[in-house]
């Protein structure tokens, strides 16, 4: 019996593929995904099933990437040169990447998902992003049938974007190639929050398992760790992207953007535009009891549910502040 996207994607939502490849190599994973180009079929290419909102209407093909591997260059003169399979759990490398005293993503510990998911949407967390030590990308160009090698300075990485995110339908990503610095202490603490949990101040290096520890009890405090006993954590993490906007509202946590912009805190705009936590228009979905950046499957929710209560605070904190949210997470219909 064919997987349901519901046992497939972290929100738990989802309908029954017409049919599922898991497709665990290289070689796999582009025969797949060509031989359906071939012959003109969509399928819907999913990782780790993390960032994705799918219809329970749904019942598309889906290829999901499961290859995995590790392998570092160990000629390599600078630091770490570590090539991680697309399939490969984030979380897994991270551990490994700690483990083995590779600096640059330690604070990135506990977002789900898959390695090669990870420079489409540029993802961060804590003062770091993937983009800090991605290298090149290995990918298949579904335009050109042929592999490329996709260097960091092309792949026009920017706050949650890439050049893969722009064209969500050219590249499948194959395998990252990232670039880490070796040692025991973690890079520059660049978050209060984290600072205070590792006993440093902002700016100081601390030691790279205590950091990592630390992120992940953050996260999980947050509910932003999963744990299948905690709907607090059926989500796709944070819904809503940290809008840049020419100035912030009064008291709104803010960080300087690029062009003179600031970064403004979706998670304080949802809150003081009357949104807090547990806020739902029903009790199958509601926003998490721990965070209001996430929006959670209490047990029995709908992709529809999902997006009516998306869409309704979305329209909440408009109307309060004249600020559009937008969404962070795939929606498939």
């Amino acid at each position: 019996m064919t997987a349901t996207l519901a046992q497939l994607t972290t929100l738990r939502i989802g309908g029954t593929p017409s049919s599922l490849i898991v497709a665990t190599s290289e070689q796999e994973i582009i025969d797949a995904v060509s031989s359906a180009d071939a012959q003109g079929r969509e399928v819907l290419i999913l990782g780790g099933g993390s960032n994705v909102v799918v219809s329970d209407e749904f019942s598309g093909e889906v290829i999901q990437i499961a290859s995995i591997g590790i392998a570092n260059d160990t000629s390599a003169c600078a630091g770490a040169w570590v090539t991680v399979q697309a399939g490969h759990s984030w979380d897994d490398f991270v551990s490994h990447a700690v483990q083995n005293e590779w600096v640059g993503i330690e604070t990135l510990s506990g977002i789900p998902g898959s390695v090669g998911a990870t420079p489409i949407q540029n993802v961060g967390a804590y003062g770091q992003q993937v983009s800090d030590t991605i290298a090149q990308v290995r990918a298949w160009n579904r335009e050109t049938n042929s592999v490329d090698t996709l260097f960091v300075g092309g792949l026009d990485f920017g706050y949650r974007s890439s050049l893969f995110k722009a064209n969500p339908k050219r590249w499948v990503i194959l395998s990252v190639t990232f670039q880490l610095r070796l040692g025991n202490l973690s890079a520059p603490i660049a978050y209060p929050e984290l600072a205070n949990a590792v006993g440093v101040q902002v700016g100081e290096r601390a030691d790279l398992a205590q950091v990592r520890d630390a992120v992940l009890s953050l996260r999980a405090g947050k509910g932003m760790v999963l744990d299948a006993d905690d709907h607090d954590t059926w989500s796709v993490g944070s819904f809503f992207l940290n809008p840049i906007v020419a100035s912030a509202p009064e008291n709104a946590p803010s960080w300087p953007a690029s062009d003179g912009l600031v970064k403004v805190s979706a998670a304080w705009l949802i809150e003081h535009a009357g949104f807090g936590r547990g806020f739902g228009l029903n009790e199958r979905v509601t926003l998490s009891n721990k965070h209001t950046l996430a929006i959670t499957n209490r047990g029995a929710g709908t992709a529809a549910d999902v997006l009516e209560l998306a869409t309704h605070i979305q329209g909440g904190v408009f109307a309060h502040f004249g600020i559009k949210l937008d969404f962070e997470p795939r929606i498939i219909a």
